[in-house]
């Protein structure tokens, strides 16, 4: 799996959950049940993984949304 986005941004992992559901690409939110161990604060940031063959198309879909920047370095 490849890591398309890093963010503690809730909004914008949605945004990103319903663009790759919408578009079929597989997802996984890393670290998203690590506010239980964080103490709720919001500081780890939660990780959108894809599966490698789908990267391509999904960092597509993201800047095609607008979403570059948000984009984690290949």
């Amino acid at each position: 799996m490849i890591e398309v986005v890093r963010t503690n941004d809730l909004v914008l992992i949605s945004v990103i959950e319903i663009l790759f559901s919408g578009a079929g690409i597989d997802f996984f939110i890393a670290d998203r049940h690590m506010s239980a161990m964080e103490g709720s604060l919001g500081f780890l940031p939660r990780r959108i993984l894809v599966d490698s063959e789908e990267a391509a198309k999904a960092r597509r879909l993201l800047i095609a949304a607008g979403l570059g920047a948000e984009l984690r370095d290949v």
